[in-house]
């Protein structure tokens, strides 16, 4: 009985190994094509190599990565407006499985696109974040220099990595909320009469007496509560 069983088995399994190399599409096929690659409907083995999967070998041969988003498999140039940039050529090594599918995913998981990660990129391109990513045009954004990477991590994008400390210590009576130094959500401008000790007059008479005339920028000279320590001073920040 065991035995036949066995037998029974194996004609079974082979049944199902013969079948999915002469009819592969109605056996293991997850689904229709993509209409870009609908003309590969019946030809599994373009992109998928036995029991293997799909390479990135096989898709290179029809894009190659010099070309992709600048020109068709064809050869044609691609021109469009707002097109996407071209940063396949920038990619650590060829992997398309991790960004792309070319079947429909399950109902169950339709609505999860693929996410992009940024680690398949080379260090230099994961760099330029406006190479790719248009930045944001508020008032804390615009006119900036600084590089994205400053604030902010692909691996994170939100909550940005801001160190206020580089600028000025929020520390002692300085630990306000934004608005008493950034007015009106500009936080390209700030301000230090935001405080009621903080008064034009008053801060202008004191610093007169060392000799300093010009109080328009005061992190210039003061990058945090602690005076006494004069962390932060500048020779500059005298007599204008």
């Amino acid at each position: 009985m065991k035995r036949t069983l066995w037998i029974a088995i194996s004609l079974v399994l082979a049944a199902i190994i013969y079948l999915s190399f002469v009819r592969p599409h109605q056996m293991v096929s997850p689904g229709n094509l993509i209409p870009a690659h609908a003309a590969l409907e019946g030809d599994c083995f373009a992109c998928h190599a036995p029991l293997r999967g799909a390479s990135a070998e096989r898709c290179m041969t029809c894009h190659a990565v010099a070309d992709i988003g600048l020109r068709t498999t064809k050869g044609v140039k691609i021109v469009r407006p707002k097109a996407r940039p071209a940063f396949h050529q920038a990619l650590i090594e060829p992997d398309c499985m991790a960004c792309h599918s070319d079947h429909p995913r399950p109902k169950l998981t339709k609505a999860r696109a693929i996410a992009f990660d940024h680690a398949l990129l080379k260090a230099d391109a994961r760099a330029r974040c406006q190479s790719c990513h248009s930045a944001p045009l508020d008032d804390l954004h615009r006119g900036q220099a600084l590089p994205c990477a400053t604030c902010h991590q692909p691996a994170g994008w939100k909550p940005a990595t801001f160190v206020h400390d580089r600028y000025f210590r929020l520390d002692g009576d300085h630990n306000a909320s934004c608005a008493t130094c950034h007015a009106g959500g500009n936080y390209r401008r700030y301000t230090c009469y935001g405080c009621h000790e903080h008064q034009p007059a008053q801060i202008l008479a004191k610093h007169r007496e060392e000799g300093i005339g010009n109080i328009d920028n005061c992190v210039r000279c003061h990058r945090s509560a602690d005076a006494e320590a004069g962390e932060g001073e500048d020779d500059e920040g005298g007599d204008d």
